[in-house]
């Protein structure tokens, strides 16, 4: 390669995130293909460092990216800490939430134009036909179902005074299915034998699918899953459905306003049997999020709120906006692996449609700041 690429990996600074963009193995593929690599020793990734040394990727210290040289793409995951301001001079890849509306999207965008940097955020980045080139829907469905299950388990045999304590990252999935099932057979005993019925809306796409597929893989009948998709929820809603389920997982892409979910007059019941509510989506802050009934984002330390209704049991909301960070490794690599064809056209970025277009919605949303 005549002008190497060159990708400046920096460490995730979000709490418990544990996932990285690029792994081991697909820094492997880059360096093959001729691109240099810098990878930044991180405090709280799954891989460690001597995993990326060996590869041939070079270390560097922990949050050094800043006073990188110009010419590296910085690339990370999740946004840049709230409380930095200072001007972004180089080119990002990274997930910005500040396309759609959120909160704080002016602050965080004009950093940019700032420094003159340039963004291109991985969740726009589209194939010809408008699908993500990589997502980590999978497995934030699948993580998602697992708190889910998990809380609704921790109802059966904790008091409402209680809510679900801290999880961390999981080393495997296998170890996330077993410590969750065991936890569940234990619910369905003092529920009389009952398992928990589920709602998965969205569970045609990525996301749903690895909620269904925890669903299974836990022990839940496949009977007692309900799976929803845009045919299902075509009519608008509230929908009473929800309502009469154990546990809803929303895995929709909200795109355009749309009517709610649910509200709180559908969940102030005494016949709801609504218990858990995971908001994979996590459209928080978004004013048309269809799930109106919480506005905070929880953490896995702390990973679900109560909603305040004023009739039937204890309803909580989980809504932490990185749920694959509870099995980085996997899903780390799922993610990495769909993106290497991307990432290998970057020494064409000015003509490569995927990445043109992403330059593009860039430019589009920097002119909204104006």
């Amino acid at each position: 390669m005549a002008n190497p690429v060159i990708l400046h990996l920096r460490a995730e600074t979000k709490p418990a995130e544990a996932r990285a963009a690029l792994t081991p193995t697909t820094t492997k593929q880059l360096l093959d293909a001729g691109f240099q690599v810098y990878v930044e020793e991180s405090s709280q990734s799954i891989f460690d460092s001597a995993e990326y040394e060996k590869v041939g990727a070079t270390i560097v210290p922990e949050g050094s990216w800043p006073d990188a040289p110009k010419d590296r793409i910085i690339f990370g995951l999740k946004e840049l800490p709230e409380n930095e301001t200072f001007p972004l001079v180089h080119e990002h890849i990274q997930f910005a939430h500040c396309y759609k509306d959120q909160g704080g999207w002016q602050d965080v965008l004009k950093r940019f134009p700032a420094g003159n940097g340039t963004l291109y955020d991985l969740e726009f980045l589209e194939n010809d036909q408008g699908r993500r080139v990589a997502a980590f829907g999978f497995y934030a469905g699948f993580a998602g179902a697992a708190i889910g299950v998990a809380d609704w388990a921790f109802k059966q045999t904790h008091p409402d005074s209680e809510n679900l304590p801290g999880v961390t990252p999981y080393p495997n999935e296998e170890a996330l299915i077993a410590d969750i099932k065991k936890d569940l057979e234990v619910a369905v005993q003092k529920n009389g034998g009952k398992y928990p019925t589920g709602l998965v809306i969205g569970a045609l796409g990525r996301c749903g699918s690895g909620a269904v597929d925890f669903f299974k893989k836990v022990g839940i009948p496949d009977e007692n899953i309900q799976k929803w998709d845009m045919q299902e929820t075509a009519k608008g809603g509230p929908f009473q459905e929800i309502v009469d389920s154990d546990i809803f997982i929303n895995c929709i892409y909200l795109s355009q306003p749309i009517p709610p979910f649910i509200n709180y007059e559908t969940l102030n019941s005494e016949s709801r049997k609504l218990r858990t509510i995971v908001d994979v989506s996590a459209d928080t802050t978004n004013p048309h999020n269809p799930i109106p009934v919480y506005d905070i984002a929880t953490v896995f330390s702390d990973p679900t709120v109560p909603v305040k209704t004023t009739a039937g049991p204890k309803l909580s909301v989980c809504s932490i906006d990185h749920l694959p960070s509870l099995l980085p490794r996997e899903a780390s690599e799922f993610f990495s692996r769909d993106l290497i064809p991307s990432l290998l056209d970057l020494p064409n970025r000015d003509s490569a449609p995927t990445w043109v277009r992403a330059k593009q919605l860039f430019d589009k949303h920097v002119a909204r700041l104006n």
